[in-house]
């Protein structure tokens, strides 16, 4: 048989390695290898056993964990990217129960009420961004002006925009004068929040706006609060029949409810009513306490922010009466939530950001620790608490079934909570956000 001239046996031979290549590593495999990922890491926090579990591999596809395994440096023989992560440990995307993306603490506190509402939504995609970045892959909105981020919501579910998931409550429900109405323009210019309602079928009204509008959650003001002008922090505003209603015709539609209460009776009053979680709760005495652990109302008590505030908040604008409040409330909700604790409520991590910047919201970690949780409780209320809260059975763990919502940092945060003030590696659903 004759040979063919060597140029041309090169060519053959080039020509049988490249369809190799395209039987063996085809587009469809490399799309494959895409959705396919696998996570190597020192360990990972079981947050619903309460244990880190040693050298771990997680397996997702697409968005979704198919099986955790020991890793053992043995070889990954699925078609997958493998990610290795090395000296971190993993934890599930923890959640923020209460923040305020529109808003900037950095800001001037006056100035930036007057902000339009295309100025609101371009602070609400920048602070989407940096909450995530932060680890927070759920937030729930409590309040924002002209359904702002509802739409940022809508559009980082549309893959348009990065930032965690989202429940928003549209506007916060408020009476006139309330806490959550807008007291600070001069009288003659008649402004009025457009959440205000007074007296319950008004309320039940206003939370059918705010459905008809896109909330998937709702906010009722009970009490006075620390940033409104006015308003006494702990004195009840909305009637207990108004908390009720707004609970029940939430509650009808499937959504949950969470009331602003810093005072014993306005807590008092929604935990009766029915809602689903308890903000601020500054003034709780053992009775509201027994009432919340009674009725599984959950807890969101934020408790880091008081530091900024009184640090920064004069050089910020925020008038002297705000601060006045804010030394008022600090103490009385740090031992109201070291209370709470030790009865075992049910608790969830709120920090209300946009009290301080955005991003920060890991700090409250320690401060929770410092004022009585552990450090896996601490998780605990970030993790499988807010999803229950939430109401969602396939977040909060890094659980087969499970969205592949999963962050990392640099050791291990059972012995240093601190460590979830930096986190090094973000995903959310199955997709790499942040990787340092």
């Amino acid at each position: 048989m004759v040979k063919p001239p060597l140029s041309l046996r090169k060519l053959m031979q080039f020509t049988s390695i490249m369809t190799f290549y395209t039987v063996f590593i085809s587009p469809q495999t490399l799309a494959a290898e895409a959705q396919h990922k696998v996570l190597i890491a020192d360990a990972y926090v079981d947050v619903k056993a309460g244990k880190v579990i040693d050298d771990v591999a997680v397996y997702i596809d697409g968005n979704t964990i198919t099986k955790i395994e020991s890793y053992k440096g043995k070889p990954i023989t699925d078609h997958a990217e493998v990610i290795d992560l090395s000296g971190k440990t993993l934890i599930p995307g923890v959640m923020d129960m209460h923040v305020h993306l529109t808003g900037d603490a950095e800001d001037n506190f006056l100035a930036s009420r007057e902000y339009s509402l295309p100025r609101q939504t371009v602070k609400a995609v920048k602070n989407a961004n940096k909450t995530l970045m932060a680890g927070f892959t759920t937030v729930r909105n409590l309040g924002a002006s002209g359904y702002a981020v509802i739409g940022v919501r809508d559009g980082i579910n549309a893959g348009e925009i990065a930032g965690p998931r989202i429940w928003a409550t549209g506007h916060s429900i408020s009476i006139t004068g309330g806490h959550c109405d807008d007291n600070f323009s001069a009288p003659e210019k008649a402004q009025k929040a457009k959440g205000v309602a007074d007296g319950p079928w008004a309320v039940r009204a206003k939370v059918r706006e705010n459905i008809k509008y896109g909330a998937n959650a709702i906010k009722v003001c009970a009490t006075g609060g620390v940033f409104s002008k006015g308003t006494k922090v702990g004195v009840q505003q909305l009637t207990y029949e108004e908390i009720k209603s707004a609970v029940d015709e939430a509650h009808m539609r499937g959504l949950t409810v969470a009331s602003h209460a810093h005072g014993t009776n306005g807590i008092k009053a929604s935990i009766k009513a029915g809602v689903d979680s308890i903000e601020h709760c500054s003034f709780m005495d053992d009775e509201a306490i027994n009432m919340a652990l009674k009725a599984g109302t959950y807890l969101s008590c934020d408790i880091y922010n008081t530091e900024y505030t009184l640090a920064f908040g004069a050089a910020n604008g925020v008038p002297e009466e705000n601060i006045n409040k804010e030394k008022l409330v600090s103490k009385a909700q740090r031992e109201s939530f070291r209370l709470a604790v030790n009865a075992g409520a049910n608790m969830v991590f709120g920090s209300d950001a946009a009290i301080y910047p955005h991003g920060d919201n890991g700090k409250q970690f320690s401060r929770m620790v410092k004022f009585g949780m552990t450090p896996m409780q601490a998780l605990q209320s970030a993790t499988i608490n807010s999803a229950a809260l939430l109401q969602q059975d396939n977040l909060g763990q890094i659980k087969a079934g499970f969205l592949a919502d999963i962050i990392a940092v640099d050791g291990n945060p059972i012995s240093n909570i601190a460590l979830l003030e930096s986190v090094s590696f973000v995903m959310k659903d199955g997709k790499v956000y942040k990787n340092q």
